[in-house]
């Protein structure tokens, strides 16, 4: 039997995750254990391989590593890292420019901080656009740190991005624009939702799929 944490809630189904080498079960809170045992014993393969990629994936993030002359992915497309005369850092002529000297470490934080700055940039210039083209208006946008959303919209009308969207090409970045902004119209994902934003993007799928990849590759980076 494969080792598991539990969380219970007032939810109606069973779901399984692998988180960082774990598998994680979210069930109903009244569910008795031996049923999620038995949902857990029968997803044992699919959940063996999933495991055994988690693990690759961590060994890759802790052996992950910038230095001057690496790239990095920016909009979809790899931006090299060079050093700067001065103690700015920014994005120019398809290059990450920060000072001499840093760490693989400070790099990295360089690297973060070019993300964090166009992304409330373009990000807050993407939404305002499409927010008119789909007559909604949210009430803030800002830009996170959240690992595993790259978007989320609050029931107080707030979208929030988080900074790691910022590797995606436009494609992706405009479907998780409109994806935001459609909750405004539909807080949920019912066909409903997706028709408002299949009415702005109507190949979704395509860049749905796209987005998947590109977190598939970033799998093995530690951001």
């Amino acid at each position: 039997m494969i080792d598991y944490r539990l969380i219970r809630s007032q939810r109606k189904t069973l779901s399984l995750s692998v988180r960082e080498g774990w598998v994680e079960v979210r069930a109903p809170a009244r569910m008795p254990k031996a049923e999620i045992d038995r949902f857990v014993l029968s997803k044992e393969k699919w959940l063996t391989k999933k495991l055994a990629e988690s693990s690759a994936n961590l060994q890759k993030q802790r052996a992950f590593s910038l230095n001057y002359g690496d790239s990095v992915l920016y909009r979809g497309q790899r931006v090299d890292l060079v050093a700067r005369e001065g103690k700015r850092v920014g994005y120019a002529n398809e290059q990450f420019y920060m000072p001499h000297n840093l760490s693989p470490q400070q790099i990295q934080h360089a690297c973060i901080q070019i993300y964090r700055m166009t992304a409330k940039r373009d990000l807050i210039e993407k939404t305002a656009a499409f927010a008119e083209r789909m007559s909604v208006k949210p009430a803030a946008v800002k830009i996170n740190g959240a690992k595993s959303r790259w978007g989320s919209c609050s029931a107080k009308k707030n979208i929030n991005y988080s900074w790691r969207l910022m590797m995606a090409d436009d494609s992706v970045i405009d479907y998780i624009v409109v994806h935001e902004l459609a909750h405004l119209c539909e807080m949920n994902h019912s066909a409903n939702f997706w028709a408002v934003v299949g009415n702005v993007l109507p190949d979704y799928r395509e860049r749905r799929a796209a987005l998947k990849e590109l977190q598939n590759r970033l799998d093995g980076e530690d951001w």
